[in-house]
This record gives C-alpha cells, sequence and structure tokens, in this order.
C-alpha cells in the first residue's frame, strides 16, 4: 500500500483547498514571529531605560500581528473543512461505486457494520492526517526562522535545545511499528463491534422468538471487553508518545536556564533573548510532537487505507483515490433515466454447464443446462438447499460462476452482472430489502415518475387494494427494511420496484411465498395479460407450479428432471415427493386455519 502516493492524490483532487490552507496557517505561524522579537526588544529595552518606553509602539505591532492572526485563521476555517469532505466524499463514492459494480451476493468482504466503520472512521482518520501534514509544514518554517534568530543570538544554548527535540523523534521513529499494530488492532475491535450491532438490529425478532437476549447482551460485553482492551493500548500508547512531545519543552526550558544563567552574568545573552527563546520554544516544541504525531498518523494511514482497499473486492488499489466529480454545492446532476438495451429483444435464453460452488464448504450447483423461449413461465423448484436460489443468483451474475455459458438469442453473455438489467431482466429477491423512505421512493428508487407507468407496475403487483387501507397512500413511510408492512406488502412492493423498470425476463426468487393462494393467482394473471411475458420463477407454489410451461426439478445442485407438471408427476420421484409435500403442506395449513 503507497501510502504516500494515495495521500498525493487526494491532495490534488482539491489542491486550491488544501494548498490555501497551508499557505494561511504558515502565515499565520510566520506572523508568530513577530510576538517573540517585540518581547525582546521591549525587555532589553526596559531594562536599559529603567522602564522609560513608548509603548504605543508595541502595541501597534501586536495589533496588527492579532489582526493577521484572525484573518489566517479565518482562511484555515473556510479551506479545511471542505477539503476534508470533498476528499472523504471521494473516498466513500469510489468504495460504494465498487461495492455496487462487485457480483451482489459477495459485495462485501465482512459485516454490514465493519463495512460503514470503515466508511465513516477510516474516510474520517485520512483527513485528519491531511490537515495534520499543514500544521507540520507550517511549524517546520516558524522552526527554521526560529532557528536562525535562535543562533544568531546565542548558539551553545539553541543548540542545547536542538538536541532534545532530536533524540525525540528518534523515539518516534522507533515506535512506528509498534503504533501501526496497535491501532489496526484497534479498528478491527471497532468494526467487529459495529458489525454485530448492525446484525443484532437486523434480527431483533429472531433473538426475541429465540429467547437469546442473554447471550447476545453476553456475546455484544465480550466485544466490547476486546476492544476496550485493544483501544486502550492504543490510546495510551499514543498519548505516552505525545506526553514525550509534548513535555519535551519543559526539558529544553530547563537547559535555557541552566546554560543562560552564566551568559547573563557575562553579558552575551540578555533578558530579552530569553523572553524570545522560551517564546519560540513553545511553537518549536510543537514542530517536535506534531512531527512524531503525523509519523503515527501517517503510519494509521496505511492501516485505513488498507482496510477500505478490501472493500474494493480485488480490484486495484489506486482506484480507491480514483478522481471523479463529488457535489457539495449546487444543484444535484439529474438521476439517470432507464438504462438503454444491450442487446436485440430476447427470443431465446440458453445456459449451459453453469457451475457455481462456494468457498466454505462446496455446496453449490454444478453442471446446469435449461433454455428458455420468450412468452414462457419456468419455474425452478427442488427441496431446501437444492441450489434455487443459487442457481438464480449466478445467472444474474450475482454470485460469479466458476464455469459456464449464458447465450441471449444465441449470443454470449460476457458480464451477466452488468447484462441482466432493465431493460434485459429485472429481478426479486426472495428477501427484498426496503428503505427506511415512503413506498413510492422504495418502488421508483430514484426514477423520475413521469418517465415510468407507476400506476401499472402498482396493478401487477397487486397493491391497489393495501393503498387504500395506507392513510397516506403511496407517501407512507415503511419503516426499517419494511418494518411497517406485512411480508406479502414487502414482496409486492418489491415486485412493483421491478415491473415499473420494463424488462424481457423478469426474475422471481420464491415472490409468491408470503402471499394468499388468491393474491398470488391474481398477480400471476396480471402478469401473463400482458404480451410476451417471460418470467423464471423460484417456486415451490401450486399456483406456479400448475401454471408452469416448464419446471426444472433441482436435486443436490443438480437439475433431476425438467417437463410440465403432468410428465413430471409421472417420471419423477423428486417432483412427486415435492408436490406430495406441498400438499401436506397446504393441508396443515388449512387445518391450522380451521
Amino acid at each position: 500500500m503507497n501510502t504516500a502516493r494515495f495521500l498525493w492524490r487526494l491532495v490534488w483532487f482539491r489542491p486550491l483547498f488544501f494548498w490555501i490552507n497551508s499557505a494561511a496557517i504558515t502565515t499565520l505561524l510566520i506572523i508568530e514571529t513577530v510576538p517573540g522579537l517585540v518581547a525582546r526588544d521591549f525587555f532589553n529595552k526596559l531594562a536599559a531605560t529603567h522602564g522609560n518606553l513608548d509603548l504605543w509602539w508595541y502595541v501597534a505591532l501586536l495589533v496588527m500581528a492579532a489582526l493577521g492572526r484572525i484573518v489566517c485563521l479565518v482562511g484555515c476555517q473556510l479551506t479545511n473543512i471542505p477539503f476534508m469532505i470533498s476528499t472523504g466524499a471521494l473516498l466513500q463514492k469510489n468504495m460504494f461505486r465498487r461495492i455496487l459494480d462487485l457480483p451482489a451476493a459477495r459485495a462485501l468482504p465482512a459485516s454490514t457494520g465493519e463495512a460503514i466503520s470503515r466508511f465513516r472512521d477510516d474516510v474520517d482518520g485520512i483527513g485528519d492526517v491531511m490537515i495534520t501534514f499543514n500544521d507540520l509544514t507550517a511549524t517546520l518554517v516558524f522552526t527554521i526562522i526560529g532557528l536562525v534568530v535562535m543562533f544568531s543570538i546565542n548558539p551553545l544554548i539553541t543548540l542545547a535545545v536542538v538536541v532534545p527535540l532530536v533524540l525525540v523523534v528518534g523515539v518516534v521513529n522507533l515506535a512506528s511499528r509498534r503504533i501501526e499494530v496497535y491501532r489496526k488492532a484497534s479498528r478491527e475491535a471497532t468494526g467487529a463491534v459495529t458489525g454485530f450491532l448492525g446484525e443484532v438490529f437486523g434480527a431483533v425478532q429472531a433473538v426475541q422468538i429465540a429467547g437469546a437476549d442473554e447471550q447476545v447482551a453476553g456475546y455484544f460485553r465480550k466485544l466490547n471487553e476486546a476492544r476496550l482492551n485493544v483501544t486502550v493500548r492504543d490510546r495510551t500508547f499514543d498519548q505516552m508518545l505525545e506526553s514525550i512531545f509534548w513535555n519535551t519543552v519543559n526539558v529544553c526550558t530547563g537547559l535555557i536556564l541552566l546554560f543562560a544563567g552564566p551568559a547573563l552574568a557575562g553579558g552575551t545573552f540578555t533578558i530579552g533573548d530569553f523572553a524570545l527563546f522560551v517564546y519560540y520554544l513553545g511553537i518549536i516544541s510543537d514542530f517536535t510532537g506534531l512531527f512524531g504525531i503525523v509519523l503515527a498518523r501517517y503510519k494509521q494511514a496505511g492501516v485505513y487505507f488498507g482496510r477500505m482497499a478490501r472493500l474494493l473486492g480485488g480490484a486495484p488499489a489506486p482506484s480507491l483515490v480514483a478522481y471523479s466529480p463529488v457535489y457539495l454545492s449546487g444543484p444535484l446532476p439529474a438521476l439517470p433515466g432507464l438504462p438503454a438495451r444491450q442487446a436485440d429483444p430476447l427470443r431465446t435464453l440458453e445456459v449451459r454447464d453453469l457451475t457455481y460452488h462456494y468457498a466454505d464448504g462446496g455446496r453449490g450447483i454444478a453442471g446446469i443446462d435449461l433454455r428458455l423461449e420468450r412468452g414462457s413461465f419456468t419455474v425452478i423448484t427442488g427441496r431446501i438447499g437444492a441450489g434455487k436460489t443459487t442457481l438464480v443468483q449466478t445467472l444474474l451474475g450475482l454470485l460469479p460462476a466458476d464455469r459456464g455459458t449464458i447465450l441471449w438469442n444465441g449470443a454470449p453473455v460476457a458480464d451477466p452482472a452488468t447484462f441482466f438489467v432493465p431493460p434485459q431482466s429485472a429481478y426479486t429477491p426472495q428477501v427484498p430489502r426496503l428503505f427506511s423512505e415512503t413506498l413510492r421512493d422504495n418502488i421508483l428508487l430514484g426514477l423520475p415518475e413521469t418517465a415510468v407507468d407507476l400506476p401499472e407496475a402498482l396493478h401487477l403487483a397487486v397493491l391497489e387494494p393495501d393503498l387504500t387501507d395506507m392513510p397516506d397512500g403511496l407517501e407512507s413511510k415503511v419503516g426499517a427494511r419494511g418494518v411497517r408492512l406485512s411480508g406479502g406488502q414487502i414482496q409486492r412492493a418489491a415486485a412493483a420496484r421491478m415491473f415499473v423498470r420494463p424488462a424481457d425476463l423478469l426474475v422471481f426468487d420464491d415472490l409468491s411465498s408470503a402471499l394468499d393462494v388468491e393474491t398470488e393467482n391474481l398477480l400471476w394473471a396480471r402478469v401473463f395479460a400482458r404480451p410476451d411475458s417471460t418470467v423464471l420463477a423460484v417456486s415451490h407454489r401450486r399456483a406456479a407450479l400448475r401454471r408452469a410451461d416448464q419446471i426444472i426439478v433441482l436435486h443436490e445442485g443438480r437439475v433431476a428432471a425438467v417437463g410440465r407438471l403432468d410428465d413430471l408427476l409421472l417420471t419423477s420421484p423428486e417432483m412427486r415427493h415435492l408436490w406430495h409435500g406441498e400438499a401436506d403442506a397446504g393441508a396443515d395449513e388449512a387445518a391450522a386455519v380451521a
């Protein structure tokens, strides 16, 4: 990880903000040399004239210096925040773009909470590092000027002050590796806590049903104890180094006093010189402290960049700092409409030898062959764990196939993940995700309402009766993950989201599992009332199996049988098992209702 190159790229993303900030804070510290010179002249004249001084001249100089400081401070504040926000937005945008480009089922290498930690804490850490570089540059300029002035007054005392500062820099270099180790452990422990919290918030009902409140709380305490241990170690080491940096000034002040006594007695060092040395020493020691802090944060920046790069899912690390527009003010760019068609309208879809195995045990699908014709209804069915969802996700590019060929109208599909989107294909997953926004926003997801047929999408999804029962209709807030809706409403809202984006191929993963029989039959009837509707659906429901033009029966990741329902019930033991199992489940459900 080339930390220096990445930081340099970020500097030139918004160079005006960075360099104005650098110039402002450097000018600010150059101005800080004035009070030291004023103090030296004041005390020397005070000693020589026994109190007869023209104070207005000194007051005027100090007021001018103060006004200059105010101007520079305003310049710093007007530039450092926009710079940090814009560079942070660039990093977050590049990570988010790559996550959306990856096969969706494997987009995050860790939990959602851990990803949020990288988006928030690591990005903020990079901004802190970069602005601190400007502070270091400014104190370096002051240090050079101050040491030149001090050396011209008394070289011996100046050298006595510089030696401890150099020793502190050496200590920081020796400690730099330990800084990196401690910060990495601290970030990983924080990510574990936030990741677990995200999982708990998404599974509150499951925890309550299982009566696992105490166990979950106990594990959360365990994670926090681990985080506490590594964070205390990280912060203690950090504070210890800072203590060394900032207390160096006390050592140097003592050395000035030690050497100043004989020099004052010999007349080679004045009270004014002593005042200047002590004043300059405070800021020079800031340089030493900042040097150590910047070096420590530079090591930490390498950790931050490494953690963020792991979200890129194999993309080159420099893409993390690739330039692209970010919008912090003014109007936002217009949202894109429906994507353009990438291929001819669907006539046939063929899959040959499609194979995918999960890395954690070899489960998956193998050697899948299938063919869909335009206007047909194909149902994929099988037992739990047979590979139904895996097949659909691999076909659509949400999982990266190990091997296999996908043909659209006889032409190979090179990148299923980017090809199987509207208007070629639209997809409703087994567990739809809704956002904590209005129902309208969840369906449109940014599409201009004037560019789509929203009433038709609501009609196809059989959502009109539900809207009449909602006081705010389409403006109803659905809550986190659609918590304010029923399971069937969530599935039909996701279906409406799909229908509002016209596509040749409609893919449903167990869409009707939360629907009653009447609503399910009505939904399929409306879908196939449209001309040339082509559907690929994962389902075990009788309504879908009866309507299907072909059924693909999966067993342990392979195709066990293909055909229409009547034929499969005669020829496929696996289909008979599934059919009678569905019949038994339906009878149990009817008995429970009765």
